[in-house]
């Protein structure tokens, strides 16, 4: 009986202790820039944007604004989206047209949390975006952590967009449109 308890106690662990924080938004952003961390910045969403949005996640996105940090050619990005039914917080540094790096800060779901560790998230490294919004690589799924995964791509996707919105910087040719290009 006590060991079915622990059993029961230790499957629901993660969604009653609230969001687990693998890393805090001031590291990410030390990761990122280093000492010198710009000033935040704000983008508000154009309907456009909204559209592009709902295109990426399959959902209205709800917020109306996103913070993010620009220094020379470099953004970073804290973006929540659900997994199954829940937030993750994810970070994500673009430099010009192309991810650096992403991280997972917060994850509040019971599971997928494997999508937190770098043999995930270092598969993102390098992607820039297509014409369409894609990513211009292949990103390998996690069995049963699916949505978290769909949550991942999709904040790593819209950041690549954000990125092209306000990076004076950013290369705005993509494969699509290169490809596009040739005879």
């Amino acid at each position: 009986m006590i060991k079915r308890l622990l059993l029961t106690l230790a499957l629901l662990w993660p969604a009653l202790a609230g969001a687990e924080e693998y890393l805090s938004q001031d590291d990410f952003l030390a990761q990122a820039f280093g000492a010198g961390v710009p000033k935040i910045s704000t983008l508000w969403l154009k309907p456009e944007d909204k559209a592009v949005a709902e295109g990426i996640f399959g959902h209205p996105y709800q917020g109306m604004r996103v913070r993010y940090w620009l220094a020379g050619a470099t953004t970073a990005w804290v973006l929540e989206e659900i997994g199954k039914e829940r937030p993750i917080r994810i970070g994500v540094v673009v430099d010009g047209a192309h991810i650096r790096q992403v991280s997972i800060l917060a994850f509040e779901e019971s599971r997928g949390w494997e999508v937190r560790y770098p043999f995930f998230t270092a598969q993102f490294a390098g992607a820039a975006a297509t014409a369409d919004q894609r990513l211009d690589k292949s990103v390998d799924g996690i069995t049963g952590a699916t949505l978290s995964v769909r949550a991942v791509t999709g904040v790593a996707r819209f950041a690549l967009y954000l990125n092209q919105r306000v990076n004076p910087l950013s290369e705005r040719t993509t494969t699509a449109q290169s490809d596009a290009s040739r005879p």
